[in-house]
């Protein structure tokens, strides 16, 4: 039986910046930084806590995801701490924190413009 969730991917068009913004900014740990394929890295990234691993790659071709709102929602234990920690590194917030029904979720924009939910557990 499938037991969960290994590597998310996130596409990127420069796997250097991507890497400092997840690091330095969001706070991710590098697991794997090596090559894979001609001109392309395999960078697999922690979550400091977490199961799931986050890869920076892009497979040849999908290009067109790079982008826009991306179907992966992160979680925190506060989500305005963690918006004004986010803010405080220069991460923008395309949606500040907003109490909800169901919990408590802003949003981020990465450097190729992705766009991710971060929410209450």
């Amino acid at each position: 039986m499938i037991r969960g969730v290994k590597i998310v991917s996130i596409p990127v068009s420069n796997q250097d910046v991507a890497l400092q913004f997840y690091t330095e900014k969001i706070g991710f740990k590098v697991a794997t930084d090596q090559p894979f394929g001609p001109g392309q890295r395999w960078i697999e990234l922690l979550i400091p806590g977490a199961e799931t691993s986050l890869a920076l790659f892009t497979p040849p071709g999908q290009e067109n995801r790079i982008g826009g709102f991306q179907p992966l929602t992160f979680w925190c234990d506060d989500v305005f701490a963690t918006a004004k920690l986010l803010q405080s590194k220069g991460v923008e917030l395309t949606a500040e924190p907003k109490k909800e029904m169901w919990g408590t979720m802003a949003k981020f924009k990465d450097p190729d413009g992705n766009e991710f939910v971060f929410s209450s557990r």
